[in-house]
Parts: structure tokens; C-alpha cells; sequence
């Protein structure tokens, strides 16, 4: 591809080969680091998620400008995780692309995805905890508490398989705006490749298991009425959606494409 003042995006086969050098470096953090840029990535992602139920929160809004207004408020989550830097682990589901590639182990892979998922808990719940601690479910008169509280009820009463399967098709949507991020060269060009992508999760009513992190939290306490039974009903088939959607769908599929062994490094 021909470089146009060197502000055009990566080719496709280069975001392939940046991400999986990206997936080496986070497969590597110190567990410190790792586990603190978690905490902000689950606290990122838990803003989004607020502001998702702020927007839902407005009943003189239509189903369908609810979803797609909501998806753009949650947009921030992400564009803060990319931008400012923080390590998620729906996101960082593409380093199974440097493990198909043999740069990293098995162990490294789990390693970051069990510290990642940990800390991003850690990060949502502590947000849930400052939120309540604000007062800010008593927006709009205590309808943003209710959002909240109808949004985790539903969550918990979903049947496992749909769990499953909107977990997976979140993160298909989840990391194709990391991947396309990756194409950017500017703030400008990261931001505008997530949009799209997570308004299209959201408003589809997809599955992301670290804003599921921070929903339930701050749902018990506003007082619903379920355990951690159900909560584990929702995030277990959620969580490996998810890691089906991103690693195998979305890592797979461009490993296979790219950077399987005998793929010969074109140029355009």
C-alpha cells in the first residue's frame, strides 16, 4: 500500500502482525503492571456501561435511539482502554493470535487472560462501589437505579446457551474495533474504528462480561434479589463467549489468513 504523507492506516496484514507483537508484549507484562492497568480497564468499562444505562434511563426515547444512543455512550469505555492504556481481557483475547504463531506460551496466554479478567472485576466493582457511594442511582428522580436493576435482572434470568452466544458475538464486535484501532495512526483514526463496532454490540443487545462486572455489583447494592449463583449463570457462559468470539473468531480466522505457516509476506 502506498503511503500517503504517512497518515494512511496499516494494510490488513500489518494489523495482523502489529497485534500479535502487541499480544507478546501484554503476554509479558510484570503482574503488577498487569493487574493495575486491569483495574482500569474494568473501571473503564464500567463507565461505559453507567453511561449505557444513563441513556436507557430516558423513557422519551425509542427502543431503537435508546440502543444505538446507549451504544455510543459506552463507546468511551473502550476508547479510554485503547487510548489511555489500560489491559482488558475481552480485548486481549487476540493474543491467541501470537499463540497459534508458537510466541507465547500456553501459560503466558492464561496468565494474562486469569490476571486481566481478575483485575477488570476488581476495577468494575470498585467503580459500582464509588457510584452507589455518590448517590448517582438517584438520577432522574431513581429511574437510573432502576435501569440498572432491570438490566442485571435480565442478565441473570438468561438462558445459558444465549448467554453463550451473545458473549461470543459481543467479542467478535469487541475485537474487531481493537483490530481496527490498530489500522489508525491518530487518536482521531482509534476512535473512530471502535465506535462503530461497540454501538453495534451494544445495540444489539450483545454480552460483554466486564460490563456484566460492573451491572451486578452495583445491582445488590441497590438490593436485588440474587446471589452469586446467579450472577456465576450469567458470566461463566458470557466469559468463554467471549473467548471463543475473539480468540477463535477473530484471532483464528486472521492467523489463518495471515500468519499461518507458508503465508508468503506479499507486498501490495
Amino acid at each position: 500500500m502506498t503511503e500517503i504523507f504517512g497518515l494512511d492506516a496499516f494494510a490488513p496484514k500489518d494489523v495482523a502482525a502489529r497485534v500479535s507483537d502487541a499480544g507478546v508484549a501484554k503476554a509479558r507484562l510484570p503482574w503488577l503492571t498487569l493487574a493495575l492497568l486491569g483495574v482500569l480497564a474494568g473501571a473503564f468499562i464500567g463507565l461505559g456501561a453507567l453511561l449505557f444505562a444513563l441513556v436507557a434511563c430516558d423513557a422519551g426515547l425509542g427502543f431503537a435511539a435508546t440502543r444505538v444512543l446507549g451504544g455510543l455512550a459506552f463507546s468511551v469505555g473502550l476508547i479510554l482502554v485503547t487510548v489511555a492504556g489500560a489491559e482488558l481481557f475481552t480485548g486481549n483475547n487476540l493474543i491467541a493470535i501470537a499463540w497459534a504463531s508458537g510466541r507465547v506460551s500456553s501459560g503466558e496466554l492464561l496468565r494474562n487472560w486469569a490476571l486481566a479478567c481478575a483485575a477488570n472485576a476488581v476495577g468494575a466493582a470498585a467503580l459500582a462501589l464509588l457510584v452507589w457511594w455518590s448517590g448517582r442511582a438517584a438520577l432522574n428522580h431513581g429511574a437510573l437505579g432502576q435501569a440498572v436493576l432491570s438490566i442485571a435482572a435480565t442478565k441473570v434470568q438468561m438462558p445459558l446457551a444465549e448467554a453463550f452466544f451473545s458473549g461470543m458475538l459481543c467479542n467478535v464486535l469487541v475485537c474487531m474495533a481493537v483490530w481496527m484501532a490498530q489500522a489508525g495512526r491518530s487518536v482521531t483514526d482509534k476512535v473512530l474504528a471502535i465506535v462503530f463496532p461497540i454501538t453495534a454490540f451494544v445495540a444489539a443487545g450483545f454480552e460483554h462480561s466486564i460490563a456484566n462486572m460492573f451491572y451486578f455489583p452495583l445491582a445488590a447494592l441497590l438490593g436485588a434479589p440474587f446471589g452469586l449463583a446467579d450472577v456465576l449463570h450469567n458470566l461463566l457462559p458470557v466469559i468463554a463467549g467471549n473467548i471463543v468470539g475473539g480468540s477463535v473468531l477473530v484471532a483464528g480466522g486472521y492467523w489463518l489468513i495471515y500468519l499461518r505457516p507458508g503465508v508468503a509476506a506479499k507486498k501490495d
